[in-house]
């Protein structure tokens, strides 16, 4: 199993890949991808300077766009306490969950679902916007963001189709640092609770251990977590995600 600095590695240099901005030291990397959409703008760590310093290099290398904080386990210990004391909200503890991949449980695909790569950027774009609350007009600067994306890894979408075609689940398979994590991984509200979450998750896990990876990774939102660790994963550490 990779260990969590492996993980939180991976993690930024996927957020890094959407970045059009100044990134900024490793002390203080954020990334800026012009969506409206809060999780793709924010700090990815705080180390080394005090939080009214990392808040006022952050207001003007993010001003005029919805950001979030990523504050866990790779930032100096005290920073989400200095950054309320500044005003900052949380706005949710997303943990840290990771898991061995030959030990995926099972999650069967659901009777009409066909998990295949996506080549249609913009219609895989404006699925994964629907789920994850990109709003309608940050559509197109996100397939364009998708387009010039440059992490350091192998990205992959995958599509969950119905028999009719439409796209009801999502999932991004990012491949970096030698291991999996996961990203948009989303079923549209109408066709939730049939297992697509699960089965997403489990062809991404395929896809990866075909590919001689062996441990996979993801931050987990309330709704997700329970699934998550039916299917194997377990929590090593939490991100506060904290906004201004």
């Amino acid at each position: 199993m990779e260990s969590l600095d492996t993980v939180l590695a991976a993690h930024r240099s996927y957020l890094l890949g959407w970045n059009t901005g100044t990134a900024g030291s490793p002390d203080l990397p954020t990334y800026r991808s012009e969506v409206p959409h809060a999780p793709l703008n924010g700090v990815l760590r705080v180390r080394g300077c005090t939080p009214q310093d990392a808040l006022a290099e952050a207001r003007r290398r993010l001003d005029g766009l919805p950001r979030i904080w990523w504050v866990g386990p790779d930032s100096d210990s005290g920073t989400a306490q200095g950054l309320l004391s500044l005003g900052a909200v949380r706005l949710a503890r997303m943990p840290i969950m990771t898991m061995a991949i030959d030990q995926v449980a099972s999650a069967p695909t659901p009777a009409g679902l066909h998990i295949t790569e996506a080549t249609d950027l913009a219609e895989f774009v404006g699925a994964y916007a629907r789920v994850s609350g990109i709003p309608p007009e940050g559509v197109a600067t996100a397939i364009d963001r998708e387009k010039a994306f440059s992490g350091d890894g192998t990205v992959i979408k995958l599509a969950g189709r119905l028999d009719d075609g439409q796209i009801a689940g999502t999932a991004v398979a990012w491949l970096s640092h030698g291991l999996l994590t996961l990203y948009f991984i989303g079923t549209r509200p109408e066709h939730r609770r049939r297992g697509i979450g699960a089965a997403m998750t489990r062809a991404a896990l395929d896809l990866a251990r075909d590919r001689g990876i062996r441990t996979a990774a993801l931050t987990a939102t309330p709704s997700g977590e329970p699934v998550y660790h039916r299917m194997g994963f377990r929590a090593v550490d939490a991100f506060d995600l904290m906004s201004f």
